[in-house]
């Protein structure tokens, strides 16, 4: 699913920015912000659960509103570019001058992918006026090897976004200048998961076994491609090491994030059902009609049904990777499961639909 991501993005884990600065073309005047774009390393207090990653820090794309003088040029990442459209903005340029301060939305993406496969909508949120923080989740990301634990331990994936709120808060570029009465988060797949989990939904792994054993015909149940074993190692290490479940049932809601965006949430069999009773803050998700890898009735109906604020759309025939970044031809051609949409589906419409969703979710959300 994501092994060629994850060889391109082994290839740099830093951006690259292709061309002359002056070679760029600013953004249309369409009353949004030309987009800067930035890199940041976030070291967590120890003792942290890294799930197994060798990289202990948070690694962390920013996309954010830049200066009227900013010139945005295409993102390059060798390998990667082949694969995704990875969008444009401007390499460290000067915040926006005005408002003083910036609403933040922090961004968690699928199982196995990285922020830059989420490129699109950081890009277009920050154009909108926010800054868009997106973190590569430890051993669950395509930039190093992934681990047992880094594709088992989802609820720790919130503690990262939380971590980064702590560092953004304090980062001598971004800090004066975020609202930190305006924070809210989205997130794709399992980065929907965390969406409800970092908004009080509360995990129990035995009760995702409980379903799987019942169901095993939802496509929930598989273990994905890229860990092809995940389902049978899951089980293996809830039974050799109890001690690393043994917080999975704690809340990891954030009361600073006031409002979360699902993409395609998966695993909704994991929560307590009573917990997402007791979710207070707004949740707007979509979704895809013909999502095969997470299916629409036991996540997406399953949250809007039992979260009170919970609004969904599901877009006609879109599948599960509509909401990765689009494609050129290359990608198209040598990584079709990523790349390829059905029949009259339409990527680019959808993430302009979804965009718009967004960014009329938290401007209402995040007053």
């Amino acid at each position: 699913m994501y092994q060629s991501l994850r060889a391109a993005l082994a290839v740099c884990a830093c951006f690259v920015f292709s061309g002359d600065a002056s070679a760029g073309t600013p953004r249309v005047a369409d009353g949004t912000f030309r987009v800067g774009m930035t890199y940041r390393s976030f070291t967590p207090k120890e003792p942290y659960a890294w799930r197994g990653s060798k990289t202990h820090a948070l690694r962390t794309t920013i996309w954010y509103p830049a200066a009227a003088s900013a010139i945005e040029r295409p993102i390059e990442i060798p390998g990667l570019s082949s694969i995704f459209i990875l969008g444009r903005a401007a390499q460290n340029a000067d915040l926006a001058d005005s408002p003083a301060r910036f609403p933040v939305v922090l961004l968690s993406h699928g199982t196995g992918g990285s922020a830059l496969s989420m490129a699109w909508f950081g890009e277009a949120l920050a154009s909108h006026g926010y800054v868009v923080a997106g973190v590569n989740h430890p051993g669950n990301n395509g930039a190093e090897p992934y681990t047992v634990e880094g594709f088992s331990l989802w609820w720790e994936r919130a503690r990262d976004l939380s971590s980064v709120i702590d560092s953004l808060l304090g980062d001598a570029t971004f800090g004066a200048r975020l609202d930190a009465g305006r924070i809210g988060a989205a997130g794709f797949s399992l980065g929907g998961y965390t969406m409800i989990e970092i908004a009080g939904g509360i995990t129990e792994p035995h009760l995702f076994i409980e379903h799987c054993n019942a169901h095993p015909e939802d496509q929930l149940c598989q273990s994905p491609p890229e860990f092809p074993t995940l389902l049978e190692d899951f089980k293996k290490l809830m039974n050799e090491r109890p001690e690393l479940f043994r917080h999975a049932g704690d809340s990891y809601r954030d009361r600073r994030v006031r409002a979360v965006f699902a993409m395609a949430p998966a695993v909704g069999p994991a929560f307590q059902r009573a917990s997402l009773a007791k979710i207070s803050i707004p949740v707007g998700m979509v979704a895809g009609e013909s999502d095969a890898n997470v299916p629409v009735a036991s996540s997406a109906r399953y949250f809007a049904t039992l979260i009170p604020q919970a609004k969904l759309h599901v877009f006609p025939g879109a599948g599960h990777y509509a909401f990765l970044d689009s494609c050129p031809e290359t990608g198209r051609k040598n990584n079709a499961v990523l790349c390829v949409d059905g029949p009259g589906v339409d990527r680019d419409a959808i993430h302009a639909d979804t965009v718009d969703r967004a960014a009329k979710f938290f401007r209402t959300t995040l007053k």
